[in-house]
């Protein structure tokens, strides 16, 4: 299965911000850490909901967490 075309600055935010762990993102934004690693390897996206609370968690717009990955046209 390929990965989402999202990507995102989940592991810059959190080592800006007292190097938050995984675990208390977790906690902030309702979710389990597990989630929260999969989210932040790329192997998941989140729900709207879930990616605006991260965005929110770090005082950011989620346009500085969350960036489209467009697929290069097949030739």
């Amino acid at each position: 299965m390929a990965r989402p075309p999202i990507t995102n600055q989940i592991r810059r935010l959190r080592f800006e911000h007292n190097e938050m762990t995984q675990q208390e993102l977790a906690d902030r934004i309702g979710m389990t850490r597990q989630t929260v690693a999969s989210i932040e390897h790329n192997k998941y996206s989140p729900s709207l909901e879930a990616a605006f609370r991260i965005a929110e968690t770090f005082g950011v717009p989620i346009g500085e967490v969350f960036f489209w990955k467009a697929e290069e046209p097949r030739k």
